[in-house]
């Protein structure tokens, strides 16, 4: 099996350990690296399964892109339908939080544009200023030199 297939060790031992102690009265239960190992492993094979059945879902609906509700009709195929409501709450969760992040990101977005014109306006506001000074003293320097040509 490819490293790529494998899911991230980290995420498998916090997510085991994070629901066995939910789940035990005794505490923090420990689990060993073969236990762990199937715990990956039945993942992996659920989110292929999982996904070939949203997949094949997707196509019966004559699009392309597998979206939520694939996902949803999927898990009622699979007879897991016991994962909807929960799944759907985090979804809905996820994207309550997105929306905050997204506006916030649009607000960053907007401020930095609206320096970057205020800095372009200042430095176009400088630079005619500059080619102003610049003609006033050749005009200046002209008028300098043909007073001297009348002496």
């Amino acid at each position: 099996m490819a490293e790529a297939d494998e899911l991230p060790r980290s995420i498998v031992r916090r997510v085991v350990k994070d629901k066995l102690s939910r789940c035990s009265e005794e505490g923090e239960i420990s689990v060993s690296k073969d236990g762990l190992l199937a715990f990956s492993e039945s993942g992996r094979i659920f989110i292929h399964y999982l996904s070939a059945t949203a997949n094949d879902i997707c196509k019966e609906s004559k699009r392309q892109i597998v979206n939520a509700e694939d996902v949803f009709k999927a898990l009622e195929e699979t007879e897991f339908s016991e994962f909807i409501r929960p799944l759907k709450a985090s979804l809905e969760e996820f994207r309550k939080k997105n929306v905050g992040k997204k506006a916030a990101v649009g607000k960053g977005k907007e401020e930095e544009q609206r320096k970057k014109r205020k800095l372009e306006a200042e430095s176009s506001d400088k630079g005619e200023a500059s080619i102003n000074d610049e003609s006033s003293d050749k005009a200046e320097g002209s008028d300098k030199g043909e007073g001297e040509d009348d002496e």
